[in-house]
């Protein structure tokens, strides 16, 4: 209970704020006490629950998903709370602002958010500053380092016809820094992004990225495994083709889902008509149904992460019967406080 209880009584507080500035408050306070004493109030222990993917071995299967630490600042607080592996970003070559404010609303009737950021995020160099600053893999001692993911985008102002320049920068920037890196096609947040995950699109960028990343697994001497997240608003035809072409140019991965388009479940609600993605409870089945489509045309070895409206061990344990490998949460720790982590960890290491 005691790591469920600091949360309980401060979410009354951060839910009467409004939630981009709730989500500010708390990365700040996250970054000020990590590595403190303080860092007790949320911390807690890991559970051990190893399994190894695209050579790389995960400490248990519980993970942070991309989007809540854009720059990188939290990650050794993030570590503290007992997550296998977190990730962080998404990052542009250069700063921007991201979206106009208000662009984060809560739905709590569904335990659901929308966002429009819009990667807003300092700048490739600072998060790389912030990356390098952090020491979880120090304090690891004799356990399982916790693994860590840098995902990649393209800035706002980049035309989509250049978009390959920007994740070229990214990937050689983040590259010697990344346990695994993630490409980012799929945020509904930035102009004609989506597009990217058409045939020729998606087999252009992946083909140059996957050429990029074997001249600098020559010159750095390791290959950092490339994984790509994608859509719940896909039909099964375009899983297939997105699938077909993560084989073909030797992706190690698939993260599964991003945030959804679809405003089916909370049809009426306050906010509900709010432009962004939609995360949370009502995307659940949505990346579940991509993650059953992605196992069957990948074959039973190629990973999968799972993520999307996972509020519960229950959830968890759901996105792996989906055929998941591992499980990130996002709009759940917002809901449900870090002691998600380890009640998903527990169930899924009890199977």
């Amino acid at each position: 209970m005691s790591l469920l209880l600091p949360y309980a009584l401060a979410r009354p507080f951060l839910f009467g704020l409004d939630p981009e500035q709730a989500h500010e408050l708390t990365i700040a306070g996250l970054e000020r006490t990590q590595n403190t004493p303080l860092a007790c109030v949320y911390g807690g222990s890991r559970v051990e629950d190893p399994v190894t993917l695209a050579g790389l071995k995960f400490p248990n299967k519980i993970g942070l998903a991309a989007g809540l630490d854009k720059n990188a600042r939290c990650i050794d607080g993030f570590a503290s709370m007992g997550f296998g592996f977190v990730e962080v970003g998404t990052v542009t070559p250069k700063a921007q602002p991201g979206n106009p404010k208000p662009r984060m609303f809560r739905l709590p009737q569904r335990d659901a958010l929308i966002n429009r950021l819009g990667f807003n995020n300092d700048g490739l160099d600072a998060f790389i500053a912030n990356v390098q600053r952090a020491r979880f893999r120090k304090s690891a001692g004799s356990k399982v380092p916790m693994l860590l993911g840098l995902n990649i985008g393209k800035n706002a102002a980049t035309p989509i016809e250049r978009a390959t320049d920007d994740y070229l920068q990214c990937l050689e920037g983040v590259y010697p820094h990344a346990d695994y890196v993630t490409i980012n096609i799929s945020s509904p947040n930035t102009a004609n992004l989506r597009t990217l995950q058409s045939d020729e699109a998606l087999d252009a960028l992946l083909g140059t990225l996957a050429a990029r990343r074997k001249s600098l697994a020559a010159q750095q001497g390791r290959q950092v495994p490339l994984f790509v997240k994608i859509a719940p608003d896909l039909d099964e035809s375009q899983v297939a083709v997105i699938a077909a072409t993560l084989k073909r140019h030797g992706m190690d991965g698939v993260i599964a889902t991003n945030t959804t388009l679809s405003r089916e479940a909370v049809a009426g609600l306050p906010h509900s008509n709010e432009a962004g993605g939609l995360s949370g409870a009502p995307v659940r089945e949505a990346s579940n149904r991509v993650i059953g489509q992605l196992r069957v045309a990948l074959g039973k070895a190629f990973p999968i992460i799972g993520v999307g409206g996972v509020m519960s061990a229950a959830d968890a344990k759901a996105k792996i019967a989906a055929g998941a490998d591992v499980v990130q949460i996002y709009t759940g720790l917002i809901y449900r406080g870090p002691g998600l982590v380890r009640e998903a960890a527990s169930a899924l290491k009890r199977g």
